[in-house]
């Protein structure tokens, strides 16, 4: 009797502290979603008050970058916690019939460092890092998976097949996909309420096709009808006013983050569960989509494909009710390959040794001077035209036409005084040049498959 007393004790002094100490974590990432088109971020042609409630109620960074300008690599970022310098896949290379170019079979994943601190792991959403059956199927990483594995058949929202594990599920052509993949990533929720559990909800709008059902359509048909005569044409069907299209993805998307919210809240787990939400590069311009009249990219220079700000600067917001300070802002200069450190750091992981990101836990718990900083960080990009960026304190340096010309020469962007990007002052400050030459020069590696020069 006295055993079981004291063993009921112990579990009631010791498990609120391991639910505070290990939180659930829920990282969703919208796909192709500009930094100005959250209504917290200045959008204003339609609103998303249910991830404002993310920024209301905790944090918002406001120099936070993907892990690269396209799909496939920013998401290796992602995993591996390396920029594209350093991590495995820096393109979207493609694999016929179904899939993309895949990491290796050994790779340290942060699901995978996850797991090995007793989380469960479900994927929900596109993953675009290795064909069904190759060496980096999400089924190897994750616990749970269901979604697109290629991101090439991610271009049709309406397709007529996608993978629970690896299982291939039919579908009618007919089926609004990001909704099962919603409902699934809520149903694991749910399911390992418990916890710990990591989500990670890789969605797919807004990405190129502009296709939405048409009870998110109709407001926006209205309020945009000098676009009703425009046809939006991608994968799948044609896009009638694909401007109001765009507004109803984004404003449906808003509406399931709302009703996330709501069963962290059912669940009784709301205060011991991380939300973030970001973006895996700046705006596109596809299926008919207008980032300009959206003003998609802010006051940023550049869309999706290049190193300007427009391409890789994106939302950050995080929300933990309880251990975040509610309508907190950060400066902090942060990456996507930040956050494999530190959600290691918060499940109590062992982080691995020579990453590029680092934890930005202090600064999510109010402890900024804590808080280690970015010496620099570098992108690179392997497709169009090849391109390198990188960034020491407010000073953006960015070199284009790599392929054309390998030493081709870095313009310099003060972003303290010119966020937009439009005065290139290389000239007058060529010691900082040096610096970032040197920057870019120490940390890019040879890449057979994605070769940079």
């Amino acid at each position: 009797m006295y055993r079981v007393v004291f063993t009921l004790f112990l579990f009631a002094v010791l498990v609120p502290q391991a639910r505070a100490d290990r939180p659930n974590i829920i990282y969703i990432l919208l796909d192709d979603a500009g930094y100005g088109d959250l209504s917290c971020y200045g959008q204003s042609k339609f609103s998303t008050p249910n991830i404002d409630r993310l920024a209301a109620e905790g944090m918002k960074f406001t120099d936070h970058y993907s892990g690269s300008t396209v799909c496939a690599p920013t998401r290796c970022s992602l995993m591996t916690g390396l920029h594209t310098g350093h991590c495995f896949v820096r393109g979207n290379r493609e694999v016929k019939p179904e899939g993309q170019s895949p990491m290796p079979a050994d790779i340290v994943t942060l699901p995978r460092l996850l797991h090995q601190a007793g989380y469960t792991t479900g994927m929900f959403g596109k993953w675009g890092l290795g064909a069904p059956g190759s060496t980096s199927d999400p089924t190897m990483h994750f616990d749970s998976f269901f979604g697109y594995n290629c991101q090439r058949e991610a271009h049709n929202y309406y397709p007529d097949h996608l993978w629970r594990n690896g299982t291939r599920v039919p579908l009618d052509g007919k089926t609004y996909a990001h909704d099962l993949i919603v409902e699934n990533a809520l149903e694991f929720v749910r399911t390992n309420k418990r916890g710990p559990f990591f989500c990670y909800m890789s969605v797919t709008i807004p990405h190129a096709a502009m296709q939405v059902p048409e009870d998110s359509m109709t407001e926006f048909r209205k309020k945009f009808a000098q676009f009703e005569d425009t046809i939006g044409k991608y994968a799948g069907p044609n896009v009638r006013n694909p401007v109001a299209g765009f507004a109803g993805m984004m404003t449906r998307l808003d509406r399931q983050v709302g009703e996330l919210l709501a069963l962290l809240k059912e669940l009784d787990i709301d205060d011991n569960t991380l939300v973030m939400l970001s973006s895996d590069n700046g705006p596109h311009k596809e299926g008919g989509h207008q980032p300009d009249f959206f003003d998609s990219n802010g006051p940023l220079r550049g869309y999706k494909r290049d190193l300007y700000e427009g391409g890789i600067r994106v939302p950050l917001l995080a929300r933990w009710p309880g251990r975040l300070k509610a309508g907190g802002a950060s400066d902090l200069i942060s990456a996507h390959w930040d956050m494999l450190p530190t959600f290691c750091e918060l499940a109590g992981a062992k982080t691995p040794a020579g990453l590029d990101g680092i934890s930005i836990v202090p600064t999510l718990l109010g402890n900024a001077s804590e808080q280690r900083q970015h010496e620099a960080l570098y992108w690179e990009f392997t497709e169009r035209g090849r391109s390198q960026a990188a960034r020491i304190g407010n000073w953006k340096g960015v070199r284009v036409d790599l392929k054309k010309n390998p030493n081709a020469p870095i313009e310099l962007y003060d972003l303290s005084h010119d966020l937009g990007e439009e005065h290139n002052i290389a000239d007058q400050h060529p010691e900082v040049v040096g610096k970032l030459k040197a920057v870019m020069q120490r940390e890019h590696r040879d890449s057979a498959t994605f070769p940079l020069f």
